[in-house]
């Protein structure tokens, strides 16, 4: 691995940070503030020991055995490969300095920011014990799609921060293909339920309503195929959830061919890792199904409910999203975008010199105004 180069960024707005002479501080030429040195190196520093920490942790996961379940029963990775043939010696990888990330590219994509942090600069480092993705779901929207998407989601908002809207920034979003475990097998299981139907008739001067009770029980397996569950530990779940889902219609056989001009984030989360929410899922499934057969009753109430799991072959797949990262007086803003639907979801952050500018530009005029008024009005009740 070379030794590794980092861009130094503001803090507050992750703009880059330039020596000014005069000062003799670091400023930055987006939002203006400025840092004494010994602040951003002591900053940098401890970013890249945690990068350090965190690289060395998803390493010893990988290196870790799967654990069986309390079945004795786990899901088969089998099938899963690092043997990327001729196909290898065309790929590079990039380690991030400031958040660890490691990606994965063609030798023809040129990596200069992180997707997940924003830093500047990733580096170039040797392609070795990576493992093959068994699929792909191609990017299905280009970069010009999700600029104009981002655009949208600004539109309107006033109290915006100025760094969100510049169009240099807005250019920095990026494609990645983020890992995801999917896996195969049958989930069997029964349900009870309380159920209830009611019908009102008259009856002489009265309206009866009666209510007939019943006890509702469902059985049945469900086979299910490739139940996605997210690899990255940089990529907030809620964020994977709230761009789903996919049409795995597409699902391809991985190829190089689908990254030039994209990034690939390497799994940190091992399958074994996964376990419990991919159990979650394939159990939620089954309820799902169980559940939708109760029909014609106007309540329904699950009283109890038991699933057991019959785990198959676990694969490794990579998905569309465009990413942009940044950051707002110290605090992290992620932009995803599914990049095969056009979904999109990220917080924004609230620039208070706008708010207050605003307020000040509204105030000013309705004080005059009052200044005014309160004597004629004054003057017209006496």
């Amino acid at each position: 691995m070379p030794t590794q180069v980092t861009n130094y960024q503001c803090p507050s707005c992750t703009g880059p940070l330039h020596f000014v002479g005069e000062s003799g501080k670091l400023e930055c030429e987006y939002c203006g503030t400025s840092y004494d040195v010994a602040e951003i190196e002591a900053l940098y520093a401890e970013k890249e020991e945690r990068a350090a920490a965190a690289q060395q942790a998803a390493e010893e996961a990988n290196a870790e055995q799967t654990a069986p379940d309390e079945d004795g029963e786990t899901w088969d990775t089998s099938s899963l490969s690092e043997d990327w043939g001729a196909e290898g010696d065309s790929m590079r990888a990039y380690s991030c300095p400031s958040c660890g990330a490691e990606l994965i590219c063609d030798e023809t994509t040129a990596a200069t920011s992180c997707p997940y942090c924003g830093n500047p600069t990733v580096v170039p480092g040797q392609f070795s014990g990576q493992l093959r993705p068994d699929f792909v779901v191609p990017f299905k929207l280009n970069k010009e799609d999700a600029v104009k998407a981002l655009k949208k989601h600004y539109k309107g908002k006033i109290f915006l921060p100025k760094r969100f809207t510049q169009e240099n920034h807005v250019q920095e979003i990026q494609g990645v293909y983020v890992p995801f475990w999917m896996f195969d097998g049958e989930a069997e299981g029964y349900a009870q339920y309380q159920a209830t139907r009611s019908h009102s008739y008259v009856s002489g001067d009265d309206e009866v309503t009666e209510t007939e009770h019943y006890e509702v029980y469902r059985a049945g397996s469900v086979a299910f195929e490739k139940i996605p569950v997210d690899a990255s530990s940089k990529m907030p779940d809620d964020h994977m959830d709230s761009i789903e889902p996919y049409d795995y219609k597409e699902l391809k056989p991985f190829s190089t061919a689908y990254l030039p001009g994209f990034l690939a984030d390497k799994f940190d989360v091992t399958v074994d890792q996964c376990r419990q929410r991919a159990d979650q899922r394939c159990v939620g499934t089954l309820s799902e199904a169980l559940r939708g057969t109760v029909r014609g009753y106007d309540t329904c109430v699950l009283l109890q409910e038991s699933a057991n799991l019959k785990r198959g072959k676990v694969h490794y797949a990579l998905l569309p999203v465009w990413m942009l990262s940044t950051k707002w007086k110290g605090k992290d803003f992620l932009f995803a975008m599914n990049g095969q639907t056009g979904k999109l979801v990220g917080d924004l952050p609230v620039s208070w010199g706008r708010v207050f500018g605003l307020f000040a530009a509204i105030a000013v005029p309705l004080s005059a105004l009052g200044v005014v008024l309160i004597p004629l009005l004054s003057a017209w009740l006496s």
